[in-house]
């Protein structure tokens, strides 16, 4: 009879870690960053605009970090030319990253027949082009060492064709499959991947969208706006990391049961997200 192995809390598990998330300026990103804070993780806030990731650094330091354990490091996931000095700079400091989260993200209300190219090209680079190439620049390292965690926030969209999202989709479904992919490649390097599925998360995701044209959605009525709550989300998450789940669903919402029906009902869930998708349409109307 063997004993089950505690699953450790995350002081345990994070304690002097040095945690790399992009898209630390709101929503999953801050939460995540805040909640690993108090579990005393080092960490590095990436995202474009440095006056938010200030904010959320000093949210950071109120639940247990110190000052020096928080680098805000700004970074456009879109501008791959960048990186490498990015990454130079952060392994400067800390000589190391343990986990790095790719949380950085955009996504997209508009219909295929309304969506000009641009934004399809938009979504890949962020979402997915973004992901890989921050990836590539850590791995090295973490493979040096014998050991590191990735993990990428990738969505239910990328396990189900949800209307009014043709280029998010594409762009999440590309990223579960780079990453499980990218799994078999180095655990056996002593590296760990973890996706994250998440369904709706009360966040701002839904109003910084992009319409067809490339604007951002603004304020729209959006079933994220009735969403898990980010924080109970980032705990949920934490924990996932904790236990060494591989692919962390979070949500609480009926959208989670896609995941299963897909499973096990594919043609069922075409039809019944065709009859989402006429729904929406007509809604949009003028």
């Amino acid at each position: 009879m063997t004993n089950a192995v505690a699953t450790p809390a995350p002081e345990e598990r994070f304690a002097r870690n040095v945690v790399w998330i992009t898209g630390a300026s709101s929503g999953i990103g801050a939460a995540l960053a805040v909640e690993l804070a108090s579990a005393g993780a080092r960490l590095v806030l990436s995202a474009r605009r440095e006056d938010r990731l200030q904010a959320v650094r000093e949210e950071c330091i109120a639940a247990g970090a110190a000052a020096d354990d928080v680098l805000v490091q700004p970074l456009d996931v879109a501008d791959t030319e960048s990186m490498p000095a990015v990454v130079e700079t952060v392994l400067g400091r800390y000589g190391q990253v343990d986990l790095l989260i790719n949380n950085a993200g955009i996504s997209q209300r508009s219909a295929c027949l309304n969506t000009e190219l641009s934004v399809y090209r938009r979504l890949f680079e962020v979402d997915v082009l973004g992901q890989i190439a921050l990836t590539k620049l850590v791995l090295p390292s973490m493979v040096a060492r014998g050991q590191g965690h990735v993990a990428v926030t990738a969505s239910v969209a990328g396990k189900v064709g949800a209307p009014l999202r043709t280029g998010y989709c594409a762009a999440k479904h590309a990223v579960m499959g780079f990453f499980d992919a990218l799994r078999t490649e180095v655990a056996h390097l002593g590296v760990q991947v973890t996706t994250i599925v998440p369904g709706y998360i009360r966040t701002d995701i839904a109003r910084q969208a992009l319409t067809g044209s490339g604007a951002a959605a603004g304020d729209i009525e959006d079933d994220v706006d009735n969403g898990m709550d980010v924080v109970e989300c980032a705990r949920v998450i934490v924990q996932g990391f904790c236990r060494g789940t591989e692919e962390i669903e979070v949500g609480s919402g009926p959208e989670m049961g896609l995941l299963e029906m897909k499973r096990k009902d594919p043609v069922g869930t075409f039809r019944l997200l065709e009859q989402m998708a006429a729904e929406a349409l007509q809604r949009s109307l003028p």
